[in-house]
């Protein structure tokens, strides 16, 4: 990738923003090139802004970005960065696909950051590479593209695909490409330039603990919490919890109560139940298959917690009719077993 091409100088990012995209993201990736060349006292790296028509573009914030080229005038740019953000498996541009595979096909290094992974998924362009995405969507990028190998990294170089989380992950990818082409110590002096006290490696995680988290350091709560976060679509009983974590029923109990104010039981539904919101959200699963994945054995119950817990039915979530469920009933959120 960035190492083969040492004395092209300079490099010149093509960032195609997608409506939408996230500009902390962007911005993120795009100031340690500014930087660099500052730091470097020469143009190591150039940067054009694409969109599919030229037109301006619209970040999540309702901020518009002018763009200097529109798809086919991208000539002098030498690596693409595909920049994302909310609802981006509503997007389907098939002419940035196409235009995507084409550079591809040409030899054009590919890159995406925040959600742009999904994009260059859909255009086929992950197969067979490593990558990653925002936590929020992994969920759903796992749902939607099975074959794909996705990672809960910050970022991930696999060959000529780069990809990262978004946020200030981007910041730690570019300073990590900046640290291949021109040595750690110019990528250091970027990071101390943007407060960035430490880069972090590509294999961190992207969320904080979940002792730091929840605010509670004890060991034996995070590991449980942990368990559950990895059997959201098989819940375990309160029993294996207890059995797993070497307590028994009543101190898990306990545990929850002291920390979490609520019981295992409930929290464990909640994380369920927002599971099940990020891929209502973010995928074209039917209801009963969201249901099926959270852990849920009925469309029923699963409608009946899900009003309990975000005041609307799955169906109202994404604009359809409500189905089973009374419009005028306000049933309780039951918690009475762990497995729904």
């Amino acid at each position: 990738m960035f190492g083969d091409i040492p004395g092209k100088y300079p490099l010149c990012f093509g960032f195609v923003l997608v409506p939408g995209f996230s500009m902390m993201a962007f911005a993120a990736a795009i100031e340690p090139l500014r930087i660099a060349n500052r730091m470097a006292e020469r143009q190591l790296y150039d940067w054009k802004l694409l969109s599919v028509d030229g037109a301006p573009v619209q970040a999540s914030n309702g901020i518009d970005f002018p763009m200097h080229n529109k798809l086919g005038e991208e000539e002098g740019v030498d690596v693409v960065v595909v920049c994302g953000g909310i609802d981006v498996h509503r997007y389907n541009e098939k002419k940035l696909f196409s235009w995507l595979r084409r550079l591809d096909r040409n030899g054009i290094d590919l890159g995406a950051i925040c959600t742009g992974g999904h994009i260059l998924a859909e255009s086929g362009l992950l197969d067979g590479y490593r990558c990653t995405i925002h936590w929020e969507n992994l969920a759903a990028f796992s749902e939607n593209f099975p074959d794909i190998e996705v990672s809960a990294q910050l970022f991930e170089v696999d060959r000529n695909r780069f990809t990262c989380a978004g946020g200030t992950a981007s910041a730690d990818m570019m300073l990590h490409l900046i640290a291949l082409q021109h040595g750690q110590d110019l990528a250091n002096e970027v990071a101390e330039q943007i407060m960035h006290e430490r880069i972090r490696s590509h294999d961190e995680r992207q969320q904080m603990s979940v002792a730091n988290r929840i605010g509670a350091r004890h060991s034996k709560l995070a590991g449980i919490i942990s368990t559950m976060q990895q059997n959201l679509e098989e819940p375990l009983t309160r029993t294996a919890l207890a059995k797993e974590a070497n307590l028994s029923t009543r101190q898990l109990e306990r545990l929850f109560r002291r920390y979490l104010n609520r019981s295992p039981a409930r929290y464990y539904l909640e994380l369920r139940l927002q599971r099940a919101r990020q891929l209502l959200l973010q995928t074209n699963m039917s209801v009963m298959n969201v249901a099926l994945a959270c852990g849920f054995v009925s469309a029923s119950h699963f409608t009946k917690c899900y009003r309990a817990y975000f005041g609307r039915t799955p169906y109202r979530e994404r604009g359809l009719p409500t189905l089973n469920v009374s419009q005028n009933q306000q049933p309780e959120l039951q918690v009475d077993e762990i497995a729904g």
